[in-house]
């Protein structure tokens, strides 16, 4: 009785054993038979002319978004494209591409069926000029530097004390500090041409008052405060020290001034 019992585990494993060889087997048919079909589907797409990007369609690479970036510089990225199927396009390498462009702050590239390729462009937005290498240049709030763009005209302040071989964690903890200036003086920040923030714990700025250039020091904080205090009582301080154009504003209480 148990010889017999054996004989019929020792059945039951070999055909289990039988069937997941025929279970794999299923498997790998299906597996390549899938393979195989993807594999035909893509050299389908790949040359078949109804997925091809053809140069004189005026829709066949839109791009939206652009407001200072030269659109013959996105173009170019895309010159080698035509002609050939959209599927192609290496659609990540080409936004690479795109973002090093330097008003591209962010770019999307996506395929439409059948036969067209869609760009989609968000611009840096600039908020100061800067002086260096002896050319004026624009920055944007990450402190990334610009060229200025043809014909294009802005009405930022200058924002001093930023150097070009710094890093770029550096650069942009300086914009942030011309920004939190501009952000606490609200409406009174139209009257500043120029922001120092070669120490950041240190601000100065450059004060249109009363059609005078006015260097003000302003310190690291109660930016919109000191600056009002000095607004009413500038009348009387340039009475009598009409010739004084550096103040010291860092003491709450008192406006110094500096020869």
């Amino acid at each position: 009785m148990a010889r017999e019992s054996r004989k019929s585990e020792a059945k039951g494993r070999a055909g289990s054993r039988w069937r997941r060889w025929g279970w794999a087997a299923v498997g790998c048919i299906l597996f390549v038979s899938t393979a195989w079909a993807g594999l035909q589907v893509r050299q389908f797409a790949l040359v078949d002319p109804q997925f091809r990007l053809i140069r004189d369609r005026p829709d066949a690479l839109t791009v939206s978004g652009l407001k200072h970036t030269p659109r013959a510089k996105v173009a170019r990225l895309f010159a080698a494209d035509f002609g050939h199927s959209i599927f192609s396009v290496p659609l990540e390498e080409r936004r690479r591409r795109l973002l090093a462009i330097d008003w591209i702050e962010d770019a999307k590239v996506m395929r439409i069926w059948p036969d067209r390729l869609t760009v989609e462009i968000h611009e840096r937005n600039p908020v100061a000029f800067v002086f260096l290498r002896s050319a004026v240049l624009l920055i944007d709030g990450e402190g990334v530097l610009l060229e200025p763009p043809a014909q294009a005209q802005f009405t930022f302040p200058v924002l001093s004390g930023v150097r070009e071989d710094e890093p770029d964690d550096a650069r942009r903890d300086r914009v942030r500090a011309m920004l939190r200036v501009q952000d606490e003086l609200g409406y009174m920040a139209k009257d500043i041409s120029e922001v120092n923030v070669s120490d950041t714990e240190n601000i100065r700025v450059i004060a249109q008052v009363d059609q005078r250039a006015l260097e003000l020091i302003l310190g690291d904080s109660n930016y919109a405060q000191r600056y009002q205090n000095f607004l009413n009582h500038y009348p009387e301080i340039r009475k009598r020290s009409p010739g004084i154009k550096i103040f010291d504003l860092r003491l709450d209480d008192r406006i110094t001034t500096k020869d």
